[in-house]
């Protein structure tokens, strides 16, 4: 008889063809739930026009940062890039097969105004905070790790070009994802869409969502959930962020971004990788302490 193969507790989020701002406030943002929301922004030019050729037509001489997938170290700053290339270059690669460079958190639509004319911010009763629209690109199965935003915003994440697989869990499930301390990150080594449940037997206690997304559809994360991001296709996503409304969660942003921020720079500049090292195995051990492995 052959074993059953064993896989992450994921149930597939909630779609809606439409919403309106009271049914989204009542059912989504107050008790703070996910949903896929498929033609919120049909209105939007952004659905007709956003591909890849497009944004390498207005953008195309725009030098961007990029990522990939190497672990985080002692010598490398906070979100301090990989490499960089102009945009069209970028979207060549991204269009010639799998690539691990990415783009995330870039402000192309304060690098490249026109396109703020291609959407507009829905009216669903959250506070929008305009000035942070930002974009990310990824090649074909190009990973983001698992992680939380250390704003606790309120987020949708609007998917353009392709199709991208989410995988997403309430900040309550924090406990069994080998939270890194001192980080808004789990372990990196951790694969999502196959996870080593000898090395991490806790995954198997979290009970979190999955969906893929596709052009034009929007995702709403609320305040503090983690979320791993992997691109199916070559693609690009917008996400509009909203202040949290929970004050628990505002004074966690606060913490976060004055606190823990430099207080973790401040080993790292320390202690070097001995550091990272260190929060590493702590991931681990704490997580399996808890959990009583």
């Amino acid at each position: 008889m052959m074993e059953k193969e064993e896989s992450l507790h994921l149930e597939a989020i909630p779609r809606l063809k439409t919403i309106s701002k009271k049914d989204f406030l009542e059912n989504y943002v107050r008790p703070q739930k996910p949903v896929v929301i498929e033609h919120l922004v049909d209105d939007w030019p952004a659905v007709q026009k956003w591909d890849l050729d497009y944004i390498s037509e207005v953008a195309g001489e725009k030098v961007v940062p990029l990522y990939d997938d190497r672990p985080i170290n002692s010598k490398q700053k906070f979100n301090e890039p990989h490499t960089e290339m102009k945009m069209a270059n970028y979207i060549e690669l991204l269009k010639s097969g799998p690539t691990n460079y990415r783009i995330f958190l870039y402000h192309l639509l304060k690098e490249v105004p026109v396109l703020q004319n291609d959407f507009k911010f829905p009216d669903l009763g959250i506070r929008f905070i305009k000035q942070l629209p930002t974009l990310f690109f990824g090649g074909e199965n190009s990973k983001v790790f698992m992680h939380y935003d250390i704003d606790f915003a309120n987020i949708l994440h609007f998917h353009f070009h392709g199709k991208k697989r989410c995988i997403i869990y309430p900040p309550s499930e924090g406990e069994y994802l080998y939270k890194v301390p001192h980080a808004l990150i789990s372990r990196e080594d951790i694969d999502f869409n196959n996870p080593d449940f000898k090395k991490f037997p806790v995954l198997k206690k979290a009970k979190g969502y999955v969906t893929e997304l596709n052009h034009g559809e929007a995702l709403y994360m609320p305040e503090g959930y983690w979320h791993q991001m992997t691109y199916v296709t070559p693609g690009f996503s917008m996400s509009l962020r909203a202040t949290p409304r929970r004050l628990t969660n505002f004074s966690k942003a606060v913490y976060n971004l004055v606190v823990m921020r430099n207080f973790d720079n401040y080993m790292r500049k320390l202690r070097g990788q001995k550091w990272i090292d260190y929060k590493n195995e702590q991931a681990i051990k704490r997580t399996h302490k808890r959990n009583k492995i």
